[in-house]
């Protein structure tokens, strides 16, 4: 990588990211794919950027909240049921949403749809090994306690949320 000037005269280590649908990294769960798309470590730790594919009535993510990062949803094809505080909301094709760090939030495929989602996270903070480490605890090649100890590792601290737990069980 090399230093550069932007804008603001302020110096980075970034350097321009092309990242090939063909050659991306892809991280399987049951339920769903993930397509690696820029992580921190190529973006001078501004960004993580992955694309997920999740099938009808898969699970996303439980309630949880990032203490650092921003987390950008923009839905590119289905619905997403999402989470944010204590408001149940579907993104459909198209939408897009923030969730500003200490917002506690969850996500899934909405009842009766699949959703391509892409997910940016800012700063980044490494999340493939996140995703790697998810997706082989989903597939029960890990124990979910490893996910547990990396809470802080990858700024993702799981909550509780009756609002979301309800929804889940209602197959809201």
């Amino acid at each position: 990588m090399t230093t550069t000037q932007n804008d603001t005269g302020n110096s980075s280590d970034c350097t321009p990211l092309l990242t090939r649908a063909a050659e991306a990294e892809t991280t399987r769960d049951p339920s769903s794919v993930m397509t690696l798309l820029a992580d921190s470590g190529n973006t001078g730790g501004r960004l993580t950027a992955y694309r997920s594919t999740f099938a009808e009535g898969a699970d996303g993510a439980p309630a949880h909240l990032h203490t650092e990062a921003s987390e950008m949803f923009n839905v590119l094809d289905g619905a997403l049921q999402v989470l944010v505080g204590e408001e149940i909301t579907v993104l459909r094709a198209g939408d897009f949403l923030l969730v500003p760090p200490n917002t506690p939030h969850a996500f899934a495929a909405a009842p009766g749809a699949t959703a391509d989602v892409l997910f940016v996270f800012t700063p980044g903070a490494g999340r493939f090994d996140y995703l790697r480490l998810l997706g082989r605890v989903m597939r029960g090649e890990a124990d979910p306690q490893e996910i547990k100890d990396s809470s802080e590792r990858f700024d993702n601290h799981y909550v509780d949320s009756p609002v979301w737990r309800e929804a889940i069980a209602a197959g809201l």
